[in-house]
């Protein structure tokens, strides 16, 4: 990846604070409850399994799930391919680079004036191909689609072969779990357990794969910068190196995410804190480098379908607590982030606090 830019040395808006609490840290889950063939759902146990997600979305953002049913040698095939895939030459990878035209695919900050992120990553959606608005212009009504673009390189990444199939099956089973707990997200709003699943028949989520290479200078950059997720839910596998860092709520103090065998980690993103009105919020977060070790993460985002309008749910809203958000569709909003990625637009890179009702 090189060395740090100098000029983001010296800019202190930029320049991260490292410092962090080392914690237990947020809640660990145990879903074994609902992924178990042979469990006997026991009312209580059930509710007891909403709440306590519940309680973890309102006072977190965050927690992590144990016993989630989908398969780690799938995960630990994936996760091998992408080691062979990063390590090839920047050349090979960058065959497969996106770009405006075709935003998935492989993407590094090498070529960056200002190195921030250091990382590069590969994208592919779950749903191929994804249909998404031609551009975030609201007066725009043309649509066009997102296709994969694979590597010729690894051999185990190219079509029907085994690890190319785990990927497809992995992002299936990802997908399964999210699903399962929206509903659970769902129930601990006071809503029926299927309320989310019409928004996401033809959704855009996609998977990435990270990797963190050594940094030379590890106190003075990021994998990550601090962000907080646009869409509805991410599920995320780290290795064993670890590095996410998340923003208590109570204090804003910085807790390290100790990785947890096996566990995925969950978030709500901004599309829910919109749906639920903010009684869930998404919070910030961000990925740590270090100087000696590598790190690998495999983040899956459940975006809903492209034509979503997001808005408070009508069910949580009334005179006491008015909506809070006007809505905006989730097409030209994610349309208008994977554009601002490829050239400067007219307008700031769009958030939530854009669509925020002044009281």
């Amino acid at each position: 990846m090189g060395e740090v830019d100098p000029a983001f040395i010296q800019d202190p808006e930029h320049r991260p604070k490292l410092s962090a609490t080392e914690v237990e840290g947020i809640p660990l889950i145990d879903l074994s409850l609902i992924n178990s063939p042979h469990s006997v759902t026991d009312p209580r146990a059930f509710e007891g399994l909403v709440a306590e997600i519940g309680n973890a979305c309102k006072d977190w953002g965050f927690f992590q799930v144990i016993n989630h049913g989908v398969l780690l040698e799938k995960r630990q095939r994936i996760e091998a391919a992408a080691r062979k895939f990063f390590a090839l030459p920047l050349e090979e990878k960058r065959k497969i680079r996106r770009d405006e035209g075709n935003v998935l695919g492989y993407y590094d900050t090498e070529h960056t004036k200002n190195v921030r992120d250091w990382k590069e990553v590969f994208d592919f959606t779950v749903e191929e191909p994804t249909l998404v608005p031609a551009s975030p212009d609201p007066e725009d009504t043309e649509e066009t689609e997102w296709y994969n673009q694979w590597p010729e390189y690894p051999p185990e990444l190219r079509p029907n072969s085994l690890t190319r199939n785990a990927c497809e099956e992995y992002a299936r089973e990802v997908e399964n779990l999210a699903l399962k707990l929206m509903g659970l997200i769902a129930l601990g709003l006071g809503l029926p357990k299927d309320r989310f699943n019409s928004y996401f028949k033809n959704q855009t989520s996609f998977l990435r794969l990270n990797h963190y290479p050594p940094c030379p200078s590890p106190q003075l950059a990021l994998g990550v910068g601090r962000h907080k997720d646009g869409g509805a839910l991410t599920v995320l596998a780290q290795d064993d190196v670890g590095g996410l860092e998340v923003k208590r709520k109570t204090d804003g103090v910085w807790i390290r995410v100790k990785p947890t065998p096996n566990a995925f980690i969950i978030n709500v993103g901004d599309v829910i804190q919109v749906w639920s009105n903010e009684r869930y919020e998404s919070v910030e977060h961000r990925a740590m480098v270090n100087s000696e070790k590598e790190r690998f993460s495999i983040p899956y985002f459940l975006n809903p379908a492209h034509y979503t309008q997001v808005k408070p749910l009508e069910e949580l809203i009334n005179e006491q607590n008015p909506a809070k958000y006007k809505p905006y569709c989730w097409g030209k909003f994610i349309t208008h982030r994977k554009l601002s990625n490829f050239k400067k637009l007219n307008t700031e890179n769009i958030q939530i606090s854009h669509f925020k009702i002044s009281e």
